[in-house]
């Protein structure tokens, strides 16, 4: 099936070059084909007439651009990170032909950076690619979602269980072992999996390390490695409030609900259990970031809990707090965080986001069904 996808290339692209990265899978090759195929050169590294060409003599990509009988203006170089010495190539001819614009994809920043490559010091933006989002999924299948996440080829699958193990076979086997990232597999796949289970909660390094057998400063290294090849990603914490001391210790979110329940080993998602609220509160997460990154919007995403216990789930920017509760009716109990959060008066908005259909609002919070807290976000009127 095709998915008209939000990110937009070519209005990206008439401003300045572009970093566009991106989990293995979310689609930027396809949409690379879909909206700039006809008016651009297209590099492929994963081609090997490309790849051995240019990792034999990068400056050969000068003399490729020159051949385009179409003199076209926009560049892209598919996977970069397969040869990083290229970025050299790319920043001289930035800096040398202004008219060019280059769009360099990858799926892992990690390897530019063990090479040593040159990251373009500004001249290149940077912008990601995520799974596919509410608003790009027509008559979307919550439940389906929950379980099996948004990743093109997963999502309308028969056979979603299939793609996601070897999706996952895929990243520990070409992504880790192939580029070398770690000394042995095993303690990674145990990690992995522990990572995976405490999806969305307060880290807790010790703990984690004592699970998976592994020590705690390896954990924390394990950690980056899923951030850097786009697994996953941390959610700070808030520490701004007044009134109530809060902890600095970090969450972390993987980056697809079915790629998670793959990893974890999860079966079956009950729709009464706290995993089921987990990968809820994921999902609204994931699109609160999605529509930051895709509008070009800089505001940093933090959580907020006390050491007392109060939380708000997300807090966007410094303006707008939301917590996130699966439940099908809500009542003002569940607002206990989010009232707490309002006693420091630092905030605009803030919404608790449920499976209620029915919306409220008790002073200044506004209680929302998720389908209409998306709509909102998704058409900007939401803060």
């Amino acid at each position: 099936m095709e998915y008209k996808r939000l990110l937009n290339l070519p209005k990206l692209l008439k401003k300045k070059s572009f970093f566009l990265f991106g989990p293995r899978s979310t689609g930027k090759t396809y949409l690379i084909r879909q909206q700039l195929q006809k008016g651009s050169i297209l590099i492929d590294l994963l081609k090997s007439n490309y790849f051995l060409r240019l990792s034999a003599n990068p400056s050969e990509l000068e003399h490729i651009i020159d051949a385009d009988p179409n003199n076209h203006s926009i560049v892209v170089i598919d996977e970069v990170q397969k040869i990083p010495e290229l970025l050299n190539e790319v920043h001289r001819l930035i800096e040398e032909r202004p008219k060019l614009k280059f769009l360099l994809t990858g799926s892992s920043a990690r390897k530019l950076r063990r090479g040593n490559a040159d990251m373009l010091a500004g001249r290149a933006w940077k912008t990601n690619l995520f799974p596919l989002t509410w608003k790009e999924i027509p008559n979307f299948d919550l439940n389906r979602y929950l379980r099996y996440g948004g990743l093109p080829q997963v999502y309308p699958s028969k056979y979603p269980d299939e793609e996601l193990d070897s999706y996952v076979q895929t990243y520990l086997n070409e992504e880790i072992r192939a580029e070398g990232l770690i000394r042995s597999l095993p303690p990674f796949s145990r990690f992995l999996k522990t990572a995976a289970l405490s999806n969305g909660t307060v880290l807790n390094f010790t703990k984690i390390a004592s699970d998976s057998q592994v020590p705690p400063s390896t954990v924390r290294e394990y950690y980056s490695i899923l951030e850097d090849t786009l697994l996953g990603f941390p959610l700070e914490p808030w520490t701004a409030s007044k009134k109530r001391k809060a902890i600095q210790t970090s969450k972390f979110y993987f980056f697809d609900t079915g790629v998670t329940h793959t990893i974890a080993g999860t079966k079956t998602l009950d729709r009464n259990s706290n995993l089921y609220g987990n990968s809820f509160e994921q999902l609204i997460i994931m699109e609160i970031r999605a529509y930051l990154n895709y509008f070009r919007i800089k505001d940093p995403l933090t959580f907020w809990r006390s050491t007392h216990g109060r939380e708000v789930d997300i807090l966007i920017g410094d303006h707008t707090a939301v917590e996130i509760k699966s439940k099908q009716k809500i009542s003002p109990k569940e607002q206990k965080g989010l009232r707490a959060l309002s006693e420091e008066c630092l905030f605009r908005n803030y919404y608790l986001v449920s499976q209620d259909q029915i919306s409220t609002k008790y002073g200044n919070i506004i209680s929302l069904f998720w389908e209409d807290f998306l709509k909102r976000l998704w058409d900007g009127d939401l803060f």
